[in-house]
Formats: structure tokens, sequence, C-alpha cells
């Protein structure tokens, strides 16, 4: 039996030393199974402190029950709250003492699918709270918790809303298209289509940003052998993560190193040293640090100030979206100090690994990347579906001002909104198949 109406029970939270058990309950027999444990009537939203007993009236532990009447609850139906001490043991006879009483464990999710299901959340802040639980700093958790308050959903709804009034507008036209006025020819179509897709562009790029947040930078270090790529990477995670020699060919693998800046989460990624030559292993190596180019955030190439623009080469596999960044490294060597430039759409770093001149351009320059910097305020965690849902509302809503200005045809732009209202409905759970909130809710934990 695995239906909406069923109670599910899982453990909410992970025991740890010392720390509190939680087990949740949530359906149409919670309230049965709260009274049988209690003994009486719970007071809604009250922490009871009792004996937690199995089926022989032996004591499981003693602890608080915490009773939400429907609607009043996170899932929107009846909920019940056993707090134990973090046992596992306890926990698990705990566990079996609810399915004795008519609850069943619960999938990855259910609970927030419930939640989505009963009008308590919408799909995005339900995705929010698989986002805050992954959250690997501080700034992505921070994001996750305002797309949990609605941050993003709002911005979803305010553009259907105008979305919605240009279609009104537009098929009431259609309507009395027999009349002399031309209506399809007013300048404030126009001007609302445009409005409209500024601030979708706008959206789509605070989206891109907060998938970066949420999944954290994929940036990688590429180079020619014996730049200075692995000691870049030591120097920005502050530790001895790469072997460095003068040896050329030493890094023969792929290594990642996950570091924070200033409470913004990016992978960094050291790559082998790109060339032709190297026995098979390294080749192997190489093939590797290109497949990551294929597929990164952003490319550092370091090179040596002299070799830097012959090295720009090496950057043509780069993923088309992937920012560039060029580290002239080395400049001890030629006492310049740092500095930094932008041309032909790369930003140019001058610095020393050796010495850590310029280092701190170079992570100022890697936090917006990554989300951060001061555009960051407000910033709110997205999936790399909503970006894909906001991109085809962007088309479809360049096509209906194309069908409205240059073609004056009013059911092509019609169609064309209609498609952007559907696309921007996915984002919130309005539109939505069972397959897709099957894969969604699948990934969450169990107990959320």
């Amino acid at each position: 039996m695995n239906t909406h109406t069923d109670t599910i029970a899982a453990v909410a939270t992970a025991p740890g030393a010392g720390g509190i058990g939680v087990l949740r309950l949530s359906g149409s027999r919670a309230a049965a199974i709260a009274q049988t444990i209690l003994g009486r009537t719970p007071e809604p939203r009250y922490a009871h402190y009792t004996a937690l007993r199995d089926r022989e009236g032996a004591i499981i532990d003693r602890g608080l029950l915490l009773w939400f009447p429907a609607p009043r609850s996170y899932t929107g139906e009846n909920v019940l709250e056993l707090q134990t001490h973090g046992s596992p043991v306890v926990l698990r006879l705990l566990l079996a003492r609810v399915l004795e009483l008519g609850a069943r464990p619960a999938r990855a999710g259910e609970f927030s699918e419930r939640a989505f299901l009963n009008g308590k959340l919408d799909l995005a802040q339900a995705e929010a709270v698989a986002d805050l639980i992954a959250s690997g700093c501080a700034a992505a958790a921070r994001a996750a918790q305002r797309s949990l308050e609605g941050v993003f959903s709002k911005r979803v709804h305010a553009l259907t809303e105008g979305v919605v009034r240009l279609r009104v507008q537009i098929e009431a036209t259609i309507d009395f298209s027999e009349e002399d006025i031309d209506f399809l020819a007013a300048p404030h179509l126009a001007a609302d289509l445009r409005s409209l897709a500024v601030r979708l562009d706008n959206l789509l790029r605070e989206a891109q940003r907060g998938v970066r947040l949420a999944d954290g930078l994929h940036a990688v270090i590429v180079g020619r052998p014996n730049v200075g790529k692995s000691s870049l990477l030591n120097a920005l995670a502050a530790s001895e993560r790469a072997i460095v020699t003068d040896i050329a060919g030493t890094t023969r693998d792929v290594l990642r190193e996950t570091i924070e800046l200033d409470g913004i989460a990016l992978t960094l990624v050291d790559t082998a040293g790109l060339r032709e030559a190297g026995d098979a292993i390294e080749r192997e190596g190489i093939r590797r640090a290109r497949a990551e180019l294929e597929r990164t955030d952003l490319a550092i190439l370091v090179s040596d100030d002299a070799q830097a623009d012959a090295d720009l080469a090496l950057l043509s596999g780069i993923a088309p979206t992937a920012a560039q960044i060029v580290v002239h490294n080395k400049i001890d060597l030629a006492h310049t100090p740092p500095r930094s430039e932008s041309r032909d759409g790369r930003l140019h770093l001058w610095l020393s690994v050796k010495t850590g001149a310029g280092l701190d351009l170079l992570v100022a320059a890697l936090k917006p990347h990554a989300g951060g910097g001061e555009s960051s305020e407000g910033a709110f965690t997205a999936r790399a579906r909503h970006v894909a849902a906001l991109e085809r509302a962007r088309d479809n809503l360049a096509g209906a001002e194309n069908a409205l200005i240059a073609q004056y045809a009013g059911e092509l732009a019609a169609e064309e909104l209609r498609q952007v209202q559907h696309a921007l409905g996915e984002i919130t759970g309005e539109y939505s198949s069972d397959d897709l909130l099957g894969a969604i809710f699948s990934t969450f934990c169990i107990g959320k």
C-alpha cells in the first residue's frame, strides 16, 4: 500500500552522540497513533513530556511528543513528531512501534512531496528544502533559505501575471479582429513585451548564479607543464593538496579540491599539463584534462607571461558558456607588480603564486563567478531545470515579440505566450508530470 492517504513515518534527524533523534509521522492515522502513545488526546503545538513504550508497555525512552493537526503543519496533514535521545537502537525500536500502529516507512522526499501536493510549498520551494540540507557553504545555505521563503517563486509568479495580462489583451483583440482599429499595433503592447523580456533575462541570469551557488562553481586549472597549476591549487586551498616538483608531467590525473571563499564554495580542478608528448599514463591525464574543459564553468589558464598569448590555443576545447581567466604567473621573476586587465572577453591577471603577490586579485575575480560578490545579496538557489525552463520562456517570448511586431500575427503571439506561461509554470509546479515529481523528490533524503 503506497497511497497519498497513508500515514508515513521516518527518522527525520540523524542521531549523533548525545544528540536528539526525531521521528516524524504524517497522515490520517497520526492522530490515533499520537493518542495511543500519549494515552490521551494531545494538545496542538505543545511539547508533551512522556514515556514512549513498546507493545508490551515497556519503556523505550522518555521524550517529547509534539502534535500538529492539519492543515497547520509542514505537510498540510496531521503531523506527529517524537523527540528522543539520539540512540540508533531507541529510534529503531520507536520506528517499529509506530509501524505496528499503522504507519509505513516514508519514501525519500515524501514529506516535502506531500507539502507540495497539499499546497504548502510550490515545487521550487520544495526543491529548496533539499538544497538547504545539501548546502556546502554559508552563501549556499542563505540562498537556499531565500528560495524556501519564496523569493524565486514570487519573481516567477510576477512574470507569469505579466504574461497572462498580455495574453488576455491579445486574445481579446483576436476576438474583435473585424474592428477597423488595429489593436495589435498599439505601442503599449510592444513596450509591455519588451519590459517582460528584460525582466525575464534578469531572472535567468540570477537563476544561473543560483545554480552555481547550489552546485558550486566548477573551475578547471589548465596550462602547459611546470607553469604553476598545482602551486596555484595549493595556494587557493591553503594546503599542500597537489604534489609540486620541477619535473614536467608530475600531475598525471585530475585532482579536485573544494574550497570556500568568504562563505562561497567552489570546486577547483587541477589537471595534467597540456602537451603532445608524454607516456601512456600522462596522455590519459591530458585526455581527462580536456574532458574537464568541455564541461567547466570557468577555465583558469596558467601561463608564464611571455607565453600567455600563445597558450590561449590551449582553451580551444572549452565549453562555449564557460568564463575564462588568464593567469600570467611568475611576475616575481620579472619584478613587475600585480595587475589586471580585460581584453578579448577574458580577464588577464598578473601575479606570483610563489610569493602570493596578486593572489587577492584572483580571489576577488573568482567570487562573482561562484555567485558571490556584492550582487549576491538577495541571491537564491536554483536548479538546472529552472534555467532550462527560463531559457525556453525567453525564446518563446522572443517569438511572441516577433509575431506581434514584425508580422502582426495575433494568433502566433498568443500561442508563444501560452508556451511562456507553461515554461514558467513548470518551475513552480503548476504544470508538472508525475515522472518529473518522482525524479525530483527521489533525490531528497529520508525524513524530508
